[in-house]
Order: C-alpha cells, then sequence, then structure tokens
C-alpha cells in the first residue's frame, strides 16, 4: 500500500514505517540528553554520540527502504549462506580482530568501525530456522525433525557464550524456543527440551566468577554499593527519582556520571527518570504497536516462510525489550543488552531495522491488512 503524506510517498505499511521512526525520535532524543555530559567531557562533544546514532539510523532506514523492495522469499535459497556468515562474524570475535572491553569480547574492530556479530547473527539463525521449516511444516513433529534447527541454534549460543555475552545466549536461546512454538512443536516435547536448558542456566552462572557476583549484586545490590550493585542501585534511584511524571526533559541527574552505560544498555533508567512512569508506558505502548503489527503482518503472509520470518523477527524484537527492562528495574540480574532502536549502539539499530524492511516486505507480498 502507498500512503501519500505531502510530497512523502511510503510504500508497504506505512503504520509499521511511522511507529518505527517514532521510535527512533525517541532514541535520538535520549540518547542525546543521557549522553551529552559525558560526551562533553570524555569526547570535548556533546553531540558524540547523538551523531554516531543518526549514522546508525541513517544506515539502518536505508537498509529498510532496500529490503522492503528486496523479495523476501529470495532469502530461503540463500539461508545457508546468511548462517554461514552469521558463524564466521561470531568466530572472528575470538580472533585478533576480535575488540574486548571490560573484559568480554563482543565487538570486531576494522579500523574506526566496530561490529557487533551476535545483531547479524540472530536474524541469519531466523532466516535459517524459517527457510528449514517452510520446505516441511512437518518436521517440527518430530525430534529429529527439530534437531538441526537445534544445532543451528546451538551453534549461534556456543559461540555467543564463549564471549562471553550471556544475556544474548539466552535471547537467542529463547527465540529458538518461541520459533519451535510457531510451527507447532508438541507442547510436551518441547517442554521437554525446555527444562534442560533452563537447568543449564545455574551451571553457566556458577562456572564464572563474574556471572556469581552479578548475581549476588541482584539479591541485595547494597551489599556491594560500590561493587557488582553499583550500576542496579544507581538505575533504581533514577527510576525512583522519576515517579509518576518524571523530572523533566534532559534534567536527569543520575546521566552525570552516576549512572555507567546510561546512554546504551540502561538508557530506560534516564527515560524513567526524565518522563515518569507515564513515559516509559507510552514507549513500552509503542513497542507493543510494533510487535503486533509485525505478529499480524505474520498472520496473513502470503507462504509459511514469510510468517516465520515475522514471527521470528517481533520474538527477537520483543524478547530483548523485556529482557533490558527486566535488568534496569533490578528484577533479574544484571546484564549487557541494548534497548533496540532506542539505546546506542549502530549495529543492533541497523541490523534491527533491516529486519524490519524484510517484514515490510512480506506485507507488500501478501493480500493487505
Amino acid at each position: 500500500m502507498k500512503k501519500r503524506f505531502g510530497s512523502l510517498e511510503i510504500n508497504g505499511d506505512w503504520l509499521l514505517t511511522i511507529a518505527l521512526l517514532l521510535l527512533c525520535v525517541v532514541g535520538g532524543i535520549f540518547v542525546y540528553s543521557a549522553s551529552s555530559y559525558t560526551a562533553k567531557i570524555d569526547y570535548q562533544d556533546e553531540f558524540y554520540f547523538l551523531k554516531k546514532q543518526l549514522i546508525g539510523y541513517a544506515i539502518g532506514f536505508c537498509g529498510y527502504f532496500v529490503l522492503s523492495n528486496f523479495n523476501y522469499k529470495r532469502l530461503k535459497k540463500w539461508w545457508i549462506i546468511f548462517y554461514a556468515v552469521g558463524l564466521i562474524l561470531l568466530a572472528l570475535v575470538l580472533t585478533p580482530l576480535g575488540k574486548e572491553v571490560y573484559g568480554a569480547k563482543r565487538w570486531i574492530a576494522i579500523g574506526p568501525i566496530t561490529i557487533q556479530p551476535s545483531e547479524i547473527a540472530r536474524l541469519a539463525f531466523v532466516i535459517a530456522a524459517a527457510a528449514y521449516f517452510s520446505k516441511d511444516i512437518t518436521r517440527a513433529k518430530t525430534f529429529k525433525g527439530v534437531l538441526p534447527v537445534i544445532a543451528m541454534g546451538g551453534g549461534v549460543c556456543l559461540l555467543i557464550i564463549m564471549q562471553p555475552n550471556m544475556s544474548v545466549t539466552v535471547c537467542v536461546g529463547s527465540v529458538m524456543l518461541v520459533m519451535l512454538f510457531a510451527v507447532g512443536m508438541p507442547m510436551k516435547k518441547l517442554i521437554a527440551l525446555i527444562l534442560p536448558i533452563v537447568a543449564l542456566i545455574p551451571i553457566l552462572i556458577a562456572i564464572e566468577p563474574y556471572r556469581l557476583k552479578r548475581l549476588f549484586a541482584f539479591l541485595d545490590p547494597w551489599s556491594s554499593p560500590k561493587g557488582e550493585g553499583y550500576q542496579l542501585i544507581q538505575s533504581l534511584y533514577a527510576l525512583g527519582n522519576g515517579g509518576l511524571f518524571g523530572t523533566g526533559l534532559f534534567s536527569s541527574r543520575q546521566k552525570l556520571k552516576f549512572l555507567p552505560f546510561a546512554e546504551s544498555d540502561f538508557i530506560l533508567s534516564i527515560i524513567g527518570e526524565e518522563t515518569g512512569f507515564l513515559g516509559i508506558l507510552m514507549l513500552l505502548f509503542l513497542c507493543a504497536f510494533i510487535i503486533m503489527r509485525v505478529i499480524k503482518i505474520a498472520k496473513n503472509a502470503d507462504n509459511f516462510f514469510g510468517f516465520l520470518l515475522c514471527f521470528g523477527i517481533a520474538a527477537v524484537f520483543a524478547i530483548q525489550i523485556i529482557v533490558n527492562a527486566l535488568v534496569v528495574t533490578g528484577s533479574i540480574p544484571p546484564t549487557g543488552i541494548p534497548f533496540p532502536l532506542v539505546s546506542s549502539g549502530n549495529t543492533q539499530i541497523i541490523t534491527f531495522l533491516a529486519s524490519f524492511g524484510i517484514v515490510n516486505n512480506v506485507y507488500k507480498n501478501m493480500n493487505k491488512i
């Protein structure tokens, strides 16, 4: 569907396009708000992070509009290539090309450019799983039939946990389970698969001392207010200070170098401080609209591959939002994961916008909703 606004013509699902634009506007405003003080001190440029964010949005929307006009059905033929590229990029993180930050190697550094392969690998896995099941939906009925998808998801998870990055590992595992549910895997078999995965989480926590420290900080952050519990305490201060209506735009106190990663993983805390509970609620309503819109497109897709693609992309987006919100509110142990399209971080911005471009193309190839 083409929708005209003055001289601007939006081809495809204009409701999805406008919602994404609004979310990115929110992201730009709050990345600037959360980072301007720190950027001015550290980089002598209060717009440093905003400029990077705008570059990410520009590239991301180019990808969005290109993929909106690229026949998504071709992805089904090339899924092995996409999946292989995702694995190769993850493996490169473990080589000298990998960039280590705060004890974790999660990026590939090529000159001044850094890429976070886990974001790309998740999309590659969704494409691969959708292509595999769309060839024969009955594969989901047996363990033998789903083993290739479990192996593909397991391969991605293994390389991500080696970085180490448990939060994204959990997200990828969750997306895999959601897609298995979507293809109709029998509930008894799905539960039998979930139980050992859940049992594995405490083991992964126990074998890494830093994860145990984060767990203890989650249980009682005030036992280590200047150590592992510091970030969570500052996040809760921000949210508490915001109250119902917030302190006002650009007036956060916690962004003044009290809350680490205020422009990235904990940007929701700054949004809560400046706009209050109502501001967060409005943001989550916008995200929920995007998710429901993508699911509606999935339900009306003209083939099973399109359905699974959209459903998987919606799952990636929704799960990451949920995990980020639970972390900043102290509902689960602290871990590093950005709020999609809002937090600073160009790889996730570009990948998510490109993903939604695929969704928009599914919309253009179906009976309009």
